[in-house]
This record gives structure tokens, sequence and C-alpha cells, in this order.
């Protein structure tokens, strides 16, 4: 302790960074069965919305995933704590024209 105040140029240490209250907005892309993946959890969503877009709110205990057709949102429960780790996943590949 007595050594970490000799230190040339220290200072003390401030209040460690708090996480955002608000949900995390991400994008996902269906797979051809409709499923997206957040946060390691998978989410079965129906062929109806396979390979479309959608965005999902994401926080600590649900998942607000938005369905374009309606204007409707589905609620799901996590079941996992892992933190969002990639905002725009899976998006549509860029044919290039030859």
């Amino acid at each position: 302790m007595d050594q970490a105040r000799r230190l040339r140029g220290s200072r003390p240490a401030g209040p460690p960074p708090r996480p955002s209250v608000e949900p995390v907005r991400v994008q996902r892309r269906a797979s051809n069965s409709g499923v997206i993946m957040v946060c390691g959890q998978k989410v079965s969503l129906g062929r109806d919305h396979k390979h479309q877009t959608l965005t999902i709110g994401v926080s600590e205990t649900t998942m607000a995933i938005e369905l374009d057709d309606d204007e409707q949102t589905l609620v799901v429960r996590r079941t996992t704590t892992l933190p969002v780790r990639n905002i725009k996943a899976d998006r549509p590949r860029q044919v290039s024209s030859q």
C-alpha cells in the first residue's frame, strides 16, 4: 500500500463504469428456417420470417424482437447471461457483378 502511494504521477482510481440501463439494439438476419441467435440464445420465429433483417432490443432479462410485417413486438425471456458482442451480424452478402 505504501509503495503505491510513493509512485510518481499516481492518482486514485475513479468510480467503476456503470453498464447502460437502456436496452442495446442489435440487428440479426433470420436463417432459412427463421431462426436468429442473440447472445448465444437461439430464437425460432418461423419460416414466415426467413431472410428478414430484424431489430432486437436486448436488456438484462428480456429480448424484444420487432417484427417488420405487422409492427408487432415479440418479447422473449433471456436464458443466457452472455453480453452482446455484435451489433450487426449476418448481413446479406453483396455479390460483385462481373
